[in-house]
């Protein structure tokens, strides 16, 4: 039996990163609802939002990539615009604050599953208020999912969206009058 390259090199891949070759797969309660290395949508004020994405309708593996716009192209002006007017207006700040970058933009492959530490912060107050949280509580939270630079020196420090959503979902609830 001869093996093809793909299978040895998925082997090979099995052994040395067996979370990251099996899609690093988000299980809650058994059923697969995500994966650590691919974002997805979430809309709803309780939910911290994810950077916007280019791939397909959004978060489409099969459509992976970038908006391939550049930077003087005015449809891309536009759409970051229109995309900081929407950010500031969920997340209820002046229309001239400053927004990080990821709040607006894409990343190359449209499938990030991270935002930057700036972009939770600025979300706090919205999902703190909109589930009954205090915002300490909902910072703790985006505390314990933000990971630093990879082995210590490489890229920026970084908050998995889907994980911290995950999280909130567990949160205990504020108990009513």
């Amino acid at each position: 039996m001869r093996l093809s390259p793909g299978a040895l090199l998925y082997g090979c891949a099995r052994l040395a990163c067996p979370d990251q070759a099996a899609g690093s797969l988000v299980r809650d309660k058994g059923v697969v609802i995500g994966s650590r290395l691919i974002g997805q949508t979430f809309a709803r004020p309780g939910y911290f939002h994810p950077r916007p994405s280019a791939a397909g309708s959004g978060y489409d593996g099969s459509a992976s990539s970038g908006t391939n716009l550049g930077p003087t192209n005015p449809k891309l002006t536009q759409s970051i615009r229109d995309q900081a007017k929407t950010y500031r207006r969920d997340n209820g700040l002046n229309s001239d604050a400053a927004i990080p970058i990821d709040a607006v933009t894409s990343s190359g492959s449209g499938l990030d599953p991270y935002i930057s530490p700036q972009n939770a912060a600025l979300q706090i107050p919205r999902v703190a208020r909109s589930r009954g949280l205090t915002e300490a509580a909902v910072r703790t939270l985006v505390s314990r999912h933000t990971e630093g630079r990879q082995l210590g020196f490489l890229g920026e420090p970084r908050v998995a969206v889907l994980e911290l959503n995950l999280a909130l979902d567990r949160a205990p609830r504020p108990r009513g009058p």
